[in-house]
Formats: C-alpha cells, structure tokens, sequence
C-alpha cells in the first residue's frame, strides 16, 4: 500500500507541474493569443478539435464507469457466468458511424481554412470596394537565416519582415538549400519553404502592432533551433515612411566619423562580397542594410558589442554551428573588427525600428503612394480605352455619312 502511494503521489506531483509549465510561455510565440485572421482560425481549430476529444473522453469515461457499477462482480455470485454474446450490430454500427461523423466535423474547417491559408489569387477589397493593392514578399530560407525581397519596391532586408497592420501580406517562398518552414505563431501557421524551385504561397496579417517571433518549424540542421526571425508590424502610415527611407539607401553613404569610415572600407575590402547595404539582390550572407536597427544578433543573440565583436572574431562557428561564414576568408586584428562595427551600428536609415511597433502612435494610410506605377498605367488604359471608343464613334458617324 505504501509503495502505491508514493507512486501516486508522484504521478500527481507530475502533473501538477506539467499543467503549471504548459502556462508558461511569451505572447508573440503562442497559438492560444492569436494576434492575426491566420492565428484565429487556427485557435478555432485548436478549440474545435479539443472539444471533440472532451467529448469522446467524457462518454467513454461515463460508460466505463457505468458498466463497471452495473456489472460488477456481487457476493454470491463467484461462480455466475454471464450470457455471452457474439456482438451487437447496432453497437457496431453506432461506435464506427460516431466517430467517423466526429472526424468529418473537423475535417471539413481543417480542409477549408488550408485552402484559405494558400489562397493569394482572392485580392482584398477596402470598405470602399475597392481592390487593394498586393504586397508581396520574396522569401528565401537559408542555413540558419531568413532573406525578403520585397517585390515592386526595391527594398531587400534578412532576419525581419516589416509589414502594415490589417492589411495582408502575400509570401512566395522558397529554399537555396534544405527544407524549412515558415512559422510565425502568433499570426499565422506554418508552411514548408522547398528547394528545387518549388514555392510555395501564403499571407501574413496582423490585427495590431508589434513585433511576432518567427521560427523554423522543420528541423534543417544543427543551428535548426536559432533559425529565429521577427515579424514586425507597424501602422501603415509608419511601413510607407519605412519603405520610403530603405528605398533611399543605396549603400555608398559616408558615415560620420573616422572610426566608422575606416570600418566601411575594411568591410568593402572583406565583407561585401557576400553581404550587402541597400537593395541588392546578393543573398551568399544576411542583407545589412538596417542592421542597427535589429535588437538581435543572428537572429537569437542580444545586439551587443561584446557579442557582435564575437560573432565577427569567431565567424560564428561556436555561437551557431554549422553556418557558412565560417568558410570567409578574412582574418582581422581587434582594432580592424571594432573599427567595423562602429561602422555596422551607423546602418540605421530609418526612425521606423522594432520600437515603433511599441510606441503606440498609429499613422493611418491607404498605401496607395507605394504603387504610383500602377496607378498611372490605370490612368493610361483609361486613356487608350476612351480613345478607342472615340475612334469607334468616329467610325460609325463616318459609315453613317457614307450611307447618306
């Protein structure tokens, strides 16, 4: 009996605390705090499917005690045999058709809401009627970071997406080495990013500011854990200021100091080959052009001298295994690598930072200023059309006189 007991007490002791732990955890890395349409119909899912299997647990539950009440073995009856049955087809029939309507119950939303997730062809519509213009997002995973091309705007970034609130965001991705998958919790479920050219398309949206962590949600190799990238979303008056200000940089700006122009040119000399400043397709490393602005080294590291001087010294080999900058042939002294990174904190060309997700100022904007070009190729069709209806009354008033 004592032996029982102790058993008992720490199954309890277990669970307890397996219920106390499953409470732990961040906001921006939960599917119970949806914080995006992709969330929230996850979390529906989530409830739905929870519900179904507290269903079945409590009948199976309450029949099992039921039939261990009812048939129990009373006194006097040791030797009683039951009658026995071959089977109940009805019973059959009842415990085969229950569960299978259970699992079309949750498979038609299952079905439904994946179709919707993929769906990039349907255009959003303002409360004007209006098609919305898309954003779409160029994404590429790589050993162990993320790469964005945004497409039509000229603008290239790594490790952090800036995107508008309650407007969607449409992703094309795809993989220069292994399988990844594209997960940002908090707003959107996962989708695998493939090699071999083939993509694969979904969209982000976020209902309010701030910043979402992202994650590798498919086990890509040793650094698999840091594959870490943020999704920071910002009013839509703030992304058109930050898509403004990146459009600017091209990559040549002097910084100020000595310290930091020295830095500039040891890293045109070593560095510039595989990372790039401003809107250049290069993706061999990670795109700097607002490194400052990140609060994160490498995705997972804080921003911090002592931990960028390191990365730098060490090329990151103990600090995320298995990444290919190990192979860079440069060699650089401590003062060179300092001078350096005076120069990497001056890449900061825009107010907009992860801090403006926070900052609780919401500008509001139809984005409209972003796509000029296809505006004006409206206007021109416009034009062309009504000449060519102008044509065709001409031609049909001409007819007309040539008749008379």
């Amino acid at each position: 009996m004592k032996g029982w007991m102790t058993r008992f007490k720490a199954v309890m002791a277990l669970t307890v605390m397996a219920l106390i732990l499953s409470g732990c955890g961040e906001p921006f890395l939960s599917t119970l705090q949806p914080s995006g349409e992709g969330a929230a119909m996850l979390l529906e899912l989530i409830i739905l499917s929870t519900v179904i299997m507290l269903f079945v647990f409590v009948v199976v539950m309450a029949i099992y005690i039921y039939v261990i009440i009812k048939f129990r073995q009373k006194k006097g009856q040791e030797d009683f045999i039951p009658k026995q049955t071959e089977g109940s087809h009805a019973l059959e029939t009842l415990w085969t058709v229950i569960p299978i309507i259970l699992l079309l119950i949750l498979a038609v939303p299952t079905v439904q809401y994946t179709f919707a997730f993929a769906d990039v062809n349907t255009p959003e519509v303002s409360e004007e009627g209006e098609e919305l213009d898309q954003i779409w997002i160029d994404v590429t995973g790589k050993q162990y970071w993320w790469h964005f091309e945004y497409e039509g705007l000229d603008i290239t970034t790594s490790q952090e997406i800036y995107i508008p609130t309650d407007r969607r965001v449409y992703l094309s991705m795809i993989s220069d080495d292994v399988i990844h998958s594209f997960w940002v919790p908090s707003i959107q479920g996962k989708m695998d990013v493939n090699p071999t050219g083939n993509r694969n398309e979904m969209w982000l949206q976020a209902d309010e500011e701030g910043v979402y962590w992202g994650k590798c949600a498919e086990l890509c190799g040793p650094s698999h854990s840091l594959m870490d990238f943020k999704v920071i979303a910002v009013s839509p008056g703030e992304f058109e200021e930050w898509v403004e200000d990146m459009q600017g940089v091209t990559g040549e700006e002097e910084p100020e100091t000595a310290t930091a122009q020295a830095g500039q040119e040891i890293y045109e000399e070593n560095c510039l080959s595989c990372h790039a400043v401003g809107s250049s397709p290069n993706k061999v490393g990670p795109n700097l052009t607002n490194f400052a602005d990140r609060d994160k080294l490498a995705g997972v590291f804080d921003m911090t001298e002592e931990n960028l001087f390191e990365w730098i010294d060490t090329k990151g080999e103990e600090m995320k295994p298995g990444n290919l900058m190990v192979d860079a042939p440069y060699d650089l002294n401590e003062e060179e690598i300092n001078q350096v990174i005076e120069y990497l904190m001056t890449l900061s060309p825009s107010d907009v930072t992860p801090e403006s997700a926070d900052n609780g100022v919401y500008i509001d904007s139809d984005l409209s200023d972003l796509f000029p070009e296809e505006e004006e190729d409206a206007d021109e069709e416009s034009e062309e059309d009504d000449e060519v209806d102008e044509d065709e009354e001409t031609d049909e008033e001409t007819d007309e006189n040539d008749e008379e």
